[in-house]
């Protein structure tokens, strides 16, 4: 049998961290093992489901590159199948007819309350038998079994047993015409040939109903792993009020999708002590029976030194059009300034999002703005920085533009000069960037041009004479 997993959000805004691990996971069980991953949109929720969100969510996994197998299955297509199986569940007797009005439903929970009893349908239409009517109350029950217990090993929680008792007769067709939840999924699920069910232990709940639904319509039940909730630093739930929950404000952020994945499979998983994976490991390593009962910390922090660590070790040229996308977010032209690969390799070890890169980039994709004062009279206001830039003008002239070569020229300054390094960097770097931070002095004129650095270089002996 072919292993099939799904990840089934519903569209009722964007995905969220929590739903791209279980996207991950869901991913990485079916590779794993040579299955399918598939992809179904729960959109029946028509008040909150929104176009925009299913947009949403297929822009983040295909900027996780988490592809499905198959085109993705929208619930709200499937609505004459739900009720080709809802009419089965009615002619064999595994379902019902229930009319009652959603005050009449409030006075019986409320009479089961004060019983001290749980709020539940009291099954007042189980054996009734009435014949569909026109009634704008009208709901499809299914009939839960009344004795015996629903058992199943959950591969992360383990073994999982609830008594029929506790479950009522659940609605599986509301008065709107639509499928619920429970009685939806368990179709879809069916009729994609899912075998493992991986979804967040809020989940948990769901599942003996469902069960009952799978073995009523006589379809084999899969296999069910149930996540842990992942929390913020602090332990809480986590919550856009104390972080990002959008996997796409992470990369507005400056995050990278494989980042972001490698930090997501760490959230309830692990494989010794490693904290590194590519995406071929992940798929040789992880097992979803090893993934932890407890639940799990965010911390931005250590996504932040992940993200730090690919922007070092990656092919610059693999990461630029991640960073293009950010310069243009940030108003830069990259048609006015250097190659953005040659930028990433000047500024990667000094950034950890390729956000931050972006900002500090704009030095050379633009005039200087803004001049730091204290800079240039630190800086430029000496005989020396004026003899520096003289000789810088003169031999950047015809250096071969390259960084190594500039290094050289740089270091010939100095010896013509006789001073150091700093005496000698700290100047140009004023002078091609307006401030005496920036990365190596060779970077920072290269990147700036020939043209424009000398023409950098004849501005700061302006500001330095005036």
């Amino acid at each position: 049998m072919t292993v099939r997993t799904r990840f089934a959000p519903s569209p009722t805004g964007f995905l969220h961290i929590g739903g791209a691990r279980t996207a991950l996971y869901c991913w990485l069980e079916a590779r794993r093992r040579g299955g399918e991953f598939l992809l179904r949109i729960e959109d029946t929720d028509r008040e909150r489901s929104t176009d925009e969100a299913v947009q949403a969510i297929l822009d983040a996994m295909a900027w996780l590159d988490l592809s499905a197998d198959q085109p993705a299955i929208y619930q709200t297509h499937r609505l004459a199948r739900y009720k080709e199986v809802a009419d089965r569940l009615l002619a064999e007797g595994k379902a019902y007819y229930a009319y009652e009005s959603k005050e009449e439903i409030e006075a019986m929970r409320e009479a089961a309350m004060a019983k001290g009893e749980k709020p539940r349908y009291n099954g007042y239409y189980r054996d009734r038998n009435e014949a569909f009517r026109e009634d704008p109350n009208r709901v499809i029950r299914f009939r839960n079994p009344t004795e015996g217990s629903v058992v199943f090993e959950d591969k992360v929680k383990g073994r999982v047993e609830w008594a029929n008792a506790e479950l009522d007769d659940l609605v599986i067709f509301r008065s709107d015409g639509w499928p619920t939840y429970n009685f939806a999924v368990v179709v879809d699920d069916i009729d994609m040939g899912i075998t493992e069910v991986i979804r967040g232990d809020d989940h948990v709940n769901n599942t003996p109903r469902q069960i009952n639904i799978y073995q009523a319509l006589g379809a084999p039940v899969p296999e069910f792993a149930h996540l842990p909730m992942i929390l913020d630093k602090e332990g809480k739930k986590l919550s856009k009020r104390t972080n990002s929950v959008s996997v796409m404000e992470y990369r507005d952020a400056g995050f990278l999708p494989h980042a972001i994945l490698n930090y997501l499979v760490r959230l309830g998983w692990s494989h010794g002590d490693q904290e590194i994976f590519s995406r071929e490991e992940m798929i040789r390593l992880f097992d979803i029976s090893d993934v932890n009962k407890a639940a799990s910390r965010f911390d931005t922090e250590k996504l932040a030194w992940l993200n730090q660590h690919y922007l070092k070790t990656d092919e610059p040229q693999a990461l630029a059009p991640e960073f293009e996308w950010h310069l243009a977010r940030a108003g830069v032209d990259t048609a006015t300034g250097p190659a953005p690969a040659d930028v990433i390799v000047a500024l990667r070890d000094r950034v950890h999002t390729l956000k931050e890169m972006a900002e500090r980039a704009k030095i050379w994709y633009a005039p200087i703005a803004e001049w730091d004062d204290k800079a240039v009279a630190k800086h430029l206001k000496n005989d020396s920085a004026l003899a520096v830039l003289d000789q810088a003008k003169a031999l950047l002239a015809d250096v071969e533009w390259k960084p190594e070569p500039i290094h050289q020229a740089i270091e010939q300054i100095a010896a013509r000069l006789e001073l150091g390094m700093g005496k000698i960097a700290q100047p140009l770097r004023v002078a091609m960037t307006g401030t005496q931070v920036s990365p190596s002095i060779d970077h920072t004129i290269y990147l700036a041009g020939r043209t424009e650095a000398l023409k950098r270089i004849d501005d700061a002996i302006a500001r330095a004479r005036g």
